[in-house]
């Protein structure tokens, strides 16, 4: 029996770096195609994605759904600055941003303020609503800064 330090890291070596990278641009690829594409067997490269899903290395796999399908034609990256600066009130701030459905990403960062958050809602009076009943609700909040989003030449979230 193998020891866990003789075992193939599979997420590092070449196949399955260039496996990771076929997936994270085409999750719906049948296995024959990716198997051929990186040069293995198609049982080999099930055995692989099996072990890159068991291991973490993929976490899943989801739709892209376009904005405007989701009624979300209006995105704003947000700057937050903390009126505290401890754990309590980063944890509370966060909690507020998970049960907000309008976050769709919040960042704990570095600079002048504490938190980047992406919001996405289907038009400027909604974003109004959300950025007085809901921002506005949230703990701990010293200042808010909005940035609108008019257009996108690069777009890779996925």
């Amino acid at each position: 029996m193998e020891s866990e330090s003789t075992q193939p890291d599979f997420i590092t070596d070449q196949i399955s770096a260039r496996i990771l990278r076929i997936l994270s641009q085409q999750g719906r690829i049948p296995n024959q195609q990716l198997a051929a594409m990186v040069g293995l067997s198609p049982s080999a490269c099930l055995r692989r994605v099996q072990e890159l899903e068991r291991r973490g290395a993929i976490l899943g796999y989801r739709a892209v759904i376009a904005p405007s399908a989701r009624a979300a034609g209006f995105t704003a990256y947000v700057t937050i600055g903390l009126s505290r600066h401890s754990n309590e009130a980063q944890r509370a701030f966060e909690r507020a941003c998970i049960a907000a459905p309008q976050v769709r990403e919040c960042h704990n960062i570095t600079g002048a303020v504490e938190y980047l958050l992406r919001v996405e809602v289907p038009d400027l009076e909604s974003y109004r609503r959300f950025h007085t009943d809901v921002l506005g609700a949230f703990p701990h909040i010293s200042t808010i800064t909005t940035h609108v989003v008019m257009d996108s030449a690069k777009d890779e979230r996925g």
